[in-house]
C-alpha cells in the first residue's frame, strides 16, 4: 500500500494512503542500520510503501522509501557531521523572515537559498510583520526587494496582523507543494492560520527579554490548503547550517555568480584573493551586490573540506 508522509515526530509517522486513509506508522528496523546519511531516514513529503499491522499491533510499517524527486536538507543541530532532511518532494520553498521582532539576518536567508539552489528547489522570500516596520525597515525592505529580485528570487511583504499581502501569497502557493520555514517568532504559524483557519495552530509572542521567537511548532507536518496545494510547516530554526557543499561549489549556488564563473582566471577560484577574478570585479562594478558577496564569504568560512557522513 502506497502513501505519503504527512507528519514526522521522530519515531512515528502519519501517512495518508492513496485511498485517503490516515495511518500511524513506524519504520522497518533495517532503516536504522542501513547506510543512511541523514539523522531522519524518513521525512515529510516522502512517498512510502506500507505493510498493514495486525489486530494486536494496528500500527503500519514503512517497508520502502521511494526515491525522492528533491529534498531540502541542512546541517543537523545535534550531529554536526550529519544532515537533517527538512522535507522532500516539494515544488517550491518559502522562507518567512522579518526585519523586526525578531530581525532575520541576511546570512540566514542566504544559507537557506543556497540549500534550495543546491537541491533545485525554487525559493520565495516572504517578509512578515509589515505592520511593525518603521522608516529604516521600509528602507531595508526596498533594498532587499531590489537585490533579490534582480537575481531571480520573488520577495513578498505581508502582515499576518492586517492581512496585507495574503492574497498574492495564496496565489504563489496555489497548485504547489510548498515548504515553509524560518526562525522562531517570525509569524509562520500566524500566516498558516490565515491560510488554513480551521487548523488553529498555536502562536506565541516574541520573548520580550531576548527578542527571539518562542517555538510553537515542534515537528514537521504537511497540511492540505483549502485550495489546490499543500504546505509543509516546520519547526522554527535558530540557524541553517550548510552541508554537503564544497568550497569550490558554493559560488555555483549564488545565481549572480554562476553565470560569471567562466570569466575567472583559475577554474578553482574561490573569489577571495585570486587575481583576475570575475566575481570580485563584478562586485567592484556593482553588478553583484556587496552584501551578497559578504554572505558568500561568511558561508565559505564555515565550510570545511571534511567528508559528511
Amino acid at each position: 500500500m502506497r502513501g505519503q508522509v504527512y507528519r514526522s515526530t521522530g519515531s512515528w509517522y502519519t501517512v495518508r494512503t492513496d485511498e485517503g486513509k490516515i495511518l500511524q506508522a513506524r519504520i522497518k528496523g533495517r532503516f536504522r542500520t542501513e547506510d543512511i546519511t541523514s539523522t531522519n531516514p524518513v521525512s515529510v513529503g516522502d512517498w512510502v510503501e506500507l505493510e498493514l499491522g495486525s489486530e494486536g499491533d494496528p500500527a503500519a510499517t514503512i517497508m520502502v522509501i521511494h526515491d525522492r524527486r528533491n529534498n531540502i536538507n541542512r546541517q543537523s543541530p545535534a550531529h554536526r557531521m550529519q544532515q537533517h532532511i527538512v522535507a522532500s518532494n516539494v515544488d517550491q520553498s518559502v522562507i518567512v523572515a522579518t526585519l523586526r521582532e525578531p530581525r532575520t539576518s541576511q546570512g540566514f536567508i542566504d544559507r537557506f537559498l543556497v540549500s534550495c539552489e543546491a537541491n533545485h528547489v525554487p525559493a520565495i522570500i516572504v517578509l512578515n510583520k509589515l505592520d511593525l516596520y518603521r522608516a529604516k525597515e521600509q528602507e531595508k525592505l526596498l533594498e532587499w526587494k531590489s537585490m533579490y529580485e534582480a537575481i531571480g528570487y520573488r520577495l513578498l511583504s505581508v502582515s499576518g496582523k492586517t492581512n496585507e499581502g495574503m492574497d498574492p501569497l495564496r496565489g504563489m502557493l496555489a497548485g504547489k507543494v510548498t515548504l515553509m520555514s524560518g526562525h522562531s517568532g517570525v509569524g509562520k504559524s500566524t500566516l498558516i492560520n490565515l491560510l488554513i483557519p480551521e487548523l488553529g495552530l498555536k502562536t506565541q509572542d516574541v520573548s520580550g527579554w531576548s527578542g527571539k521567537g518562542m517555538h510553537t511548532t515542534t515537528f514537521a507536518e504537511m497540511h492540505d490548503l483549502p485550495f489546490p496545494g499543500k504546505i509543509i510547516d516546520t519547526p522554527g530554526m535558530r540557524e541553517f547550517g550548510i552541508i554537503d557543499i564544497s568550497r569550490q561549489e558554493l559560488s555555483h549556488y549564488f545565481p549572480e555568480m554562476r553565470d560569471r564563473l567562466q570569466g575567472c582566471q583559475f577554474n578553482n577560484c574561490l573569489h577571495l584573493d585570486e587575481p583576475e577574478c570575475a566575481i570580485k570585479e563584478a562586485v567592484t562594478m556593482g553588478d553583484i551586490h556587496v552584501e551578497r558577496y559578504v554572505s558568500y564569504c561568511s558561508i565559505l568560512e564555515t565550510i570545511s573540506e571534511g567528508k559528511w557522513k
